[in-house]
């Protein structure tokens, strides 16, 4: 190996030269790379494997993963819909979730009836909710007719149905729910709900590189998301 002799128990990396009875091996590693699976959800599935009520869960629709399993990046409701991502990896999804790293979501909103000027501005501004203060790093009208107003809006962080709650702390109902957007991912138009695509290799190197030039990685298991839809 690399011109001397081979001993047992040597290990062998990307970059060495490796030859038998002096022929070069061709050697191929298996990428280490996590897999990430955008899944377009729809209303009335669950995000759990384990439901007493045995509604349809989103993990039933998904590819098998050999040797592993695919473990949900936050959550949405049973009726909300839109951009879920799952993992072959816990790390990764520690840090896709974790507060530290501000990852916005966007979300598109329909409600019952349309916000008054100063409802939207407290929307802006902040909220008081049970568990804190929230608001809506951006907030836009996006037309609507009748009792239906759509709404975009975009949260940094992934409290229990915080989206929902926000509305409704100004007395407006939320009618349909829908992530379009999870930090560096978007919700691909041409993907039809209930279908999945998984990221490639290279898409999946450059949101590691998002994530790495946001900061070091948190410890495993602290501050989970929960759902904000």
């Amino acid at each position: 190996m690399n011109g001397e002799p081979a001993h047992v128990g040597q290990r062998i990396q990307a970059g060495d030269k490796v030859r038998v009875s002096g022929r070069l091996v061709n050697l191929r590693f298996a990428s280490r790379l996590p897999r990430v699976l955008i899944y377009h959800k729809p209303e009335g599935e669950i995000v759990s494997r384990d439901d007493p009520e045995k509604r349809v869960s989103v993990f039933d629709k998904l590819p098998r993963i050999r040797g592993g399993r695919w473990i949900a990046i936050g959550r949405l409701d049973f009726n909300s819909c839109g951009l879920l991502l799952f993992t072959s990896s816990g790390e990764l999804a520690n840090r896709l979730m974790h507060p530290r790293y501000g990852l916005e979501r966007d979300y598109a909103v329909r409600v019952l009836g349309e916000l008054s000027d100063e409802a939207a501005a407290q929307l802006k501004a902040g909220v008081q909710l049970e568990d804190g203060v929230a608001r809506f790093l951006r907030f836009q009208e996006a037309g609507g007719e009748g009792a239906n107003h759509w709404y975009d809006v975009t949260l940094a962080e992934g409290r229990n149905r915080e989206v929902r709650r926000m509305f409704e702390t100004v007395g407006v109902t939320v009618s349909r729910l829908m992530r379009v957007r999870y930090g560096p991912i978007r919700l691909p138009s041409n993907l039809k709900r209930g279908q999945c695509r998984e990221l490639t290799p290279a898409e999946v190197e450059q949101l590691l590189k998002v994530l790495k030039a946001a900061g070091p990685a948190p410890e495993a298991g602290k501050n989970p998301e929960k759902s904000a839809a």
